[in-house]
Formats: C-alpha cells, structure tokens, sequence
C-alpha cells in the first residue's frame, strides 16, 4: 500500500530541486522531514510540505500507521517552460528560460522484518 503528492508547477527548475529530492529518497518520514528542515535549499520547505502531505494522504485515506512509513518514490519532471526576454547590448535580446517542476512524493510502509 502506498500513498503519493503531487505538486504541478511549482517555480523552481528541476535541477535545483532533484538536489534536494536526492538527499531524501529512501529514507524514512521523520528523518527525511529532519534533513530538509537543516538544508539550506530554496526547494527543501515546498518538498517539506509535499511529504507532510503524502504522510497526511497515508493517514486518513488508507489508515497507515504514519510512524512506519518510508519515502519509497520520490521524484521530479520537467514542467512548463515560461519564456521571457532581456535586453542585451547593441539592441540585441536574449531569452530567459524560467522553468518550472512537477514534484511527486510516494510514501509507503515499511517491510516488516
């Protein structure tokens, strides 16, 4: 049994944010919510909040036990890119990649044993 959060784009680039993920994946519930609260990562309390989220999920629609839950999924995919403009020298302009990040957080049970 599992449970998952999902948070669509959210205006971080994906990259800064698998930094943050990959501290956290495999780790259980507290301790991984104790790694993101000393990360000094602009991305770490919007994760934070998704796993209180995927824990809450856990909770109340399939009344796992939340002391027993692992992040066994976490993970991160490109999301819609806006395109702004810059002024450059001589004229010229340049293009701004403003990216964004769909964030997904699965928590599961541990494996008793």
């Amino acid at each position: 049994m599992q449970a998952k959060a999902v948070a669509n784009s959210i205006r971080i680039a994906p990259r800064k944010v698998r930094l943050v993920i990959d501290l956290i994946r495999g780790k259980e519930v507290g301790e991984a919510i104790a790694i993101l609260k000393h990360t000094q990562r602009g991305a770490s309390p919007v994760v934070e909040k998704l796993i209180n989220s995927a824990i809450a999920n856990a909770e109340h629609n399939y009344e796992m036990n939340p002391d027993n839950l692992v992040v066994s999924e976490a993970f991160v995919n490109e999301g819609a890119t806006m395109k702004r403009f810059r002024p450059r020298a001589q004229g010229r302009a340049t293009q701004i990649n403003k990216r964004t990040s769909h964030i997904t957080v699965v928590v599961s049970e541990k494996k008793e044993g």
